[in-house]
């Protein structure tokens, strides 16, 4: 009797996993399709977007600079064309001092503070390379299935950050900051809950740049 109702309940439970299974190559293939159009064609206007990639720049280098003396605050960024945006629990005017160092540091030379190991362009690499190799196993054997799917996910996560330095580095920031200046930082107020009014997020801010005679 018991296991008359185990089956009644959990049937319907094992039933839709293993259709879930049965499709989920098929849905892998396709989002993979999509990523091979998709994320090069991200990277490319990046690549041509300057005043892009150099408040990317600047936005890791800002964060490195807080994080080599307060450790990791789980600090998120988004370069953007007059500035760059960082959110999290960071006081405003030490914002605004380690944007000012980091700046001064990257005319010095110090490039590798471009490069941040939390950045999302490793996230848009695994992405890439787990979608390369799952339209190569599935045009090399004709056929796939979920141990390709773990294999080209385990594969990606191994080498996305790897790659993601690389792109970083050549592709999605720029250390030609010669000429650039930290206007200041101003408080973002944006609603969680816009539909009803209240809810502003916290600790994000945006850091204005510019540069004189930019081309």
């Amino acid at each position: 009797m018991l296991g008359l109702l185990l089956l009644i309940f959990l049937g319907p439970i094992i039933l839709f996993l293993i259709i879930s299974l049965f499709f989920l190559p098929f849905h892998f293939a396709l989002y993979s399709v999509f990523n091979i159009f998709t994320i090069p064609y991200q990277l490319f206007k990046i690549a041509f977007n300057k005043r892009l990639r150099v408040n990317h720049a600047l936005e890791h280098a800002t964060i490195n600079v807080i994080e080599e003396r307060l450790g990791c605050l789980n600090l998120a960024g988004m370069g953007q064309e007059d500035g760059f945006i960082i959110q999290g629990p960071v006081d405003p005017y030490l914002l605004e001092t380690a944007a000012r160092v980091g700046l001064e540091r990257l005319i010095r030379g110090e490039s590798d503070l471009a490069i941040h190991r939390r950045c999302g362009t490793s996230m848009l690499a695994a992405n890439l390379i787990s979608s390369v190799l799952i339209i190569f196993l599935l045009w090399t054997f004709g056929y796939f299935g979920i141990f390709y799917v773990l294999f080209a996910l385990i594969a990606a996560q191994f080498l996305g950050p790897h790659l993601g330095k690389v792109l970083q580095k050549y592709v999605t920031t720029s250390t030609d900051v010669d000429g650039m200046e930290i206007v200041g930082v101003e408080r973002k107020y944006e609603n969680r809950f816009f539909f009803l009014g209240f809810g502003s997020l916290p600790g994000r801010y945006f850091i204005r740049t510019r540069r004189y005679n930019f081309l």
